[in-house]
């Protein structure tokens, strides 16, 4: 169909969402990115956050990811990511208890590698919250 882009979001354990979509928006490292069918090529990191996807069917999809790869082609889309969740399957109490001890290993840091890594966990818990609030507030 020539007003769909295909949408692939893989983790680095499954395919997460594979289907046709009218339009998907992502955090790019820049800022929000938005595809639609025939966008020029494009490779680019992205942030953790939603991926939001509006599928051929009118439904919408959200996927969470904790950064990753952009890829766009013409007629396809690939979003690469270590860690990728459905919005479906985020759970708010276990995000909430990551959240927490994020925040406690960013106040017990020794070094600023233990500090980058507590903050970059913090950002990405931070990311997943936000995230689970948007899927719960579209449902």
């Amino acid at each position: 169909m020539a007003n769909t882009i295909h949408v692939d979001v893989v983790s680095a354990e499954e395919s997460i969402f594979s289907g046709e979509a009218r339009f998907v928006a992502l955090p790019g490292e820049s800022g929000e990115l938005g595809i639609f069918p025939r966008h020029t090529p494009l490779i680019t990191r992205i942030k953790p956050g939603t991926v939001r996807i509006d599928m051929a069917d009118g439904g919408e999809e959200f996927v969470f990811v904790a950064g990753g790869i952009l890829e766009v082609q013409p007629d396809v889309v690939t979003v690469l990511s270590d860690t990728a969740i459905r919005g479906k399957d985020l759970d708010e109490e276990k995000a909430n208890k990551a959240r927490a001890a994020a925040e406690e290993a960013l106040k017990h840091a020794k070094s600023d590698l233990d500090l980058a890594k507590a903050q970059s966990e913090l950002a990405v818990m931070a990311a997943q919250i936000a995230a689970l609030r948007r899927f719960r507030d579209k449902r």
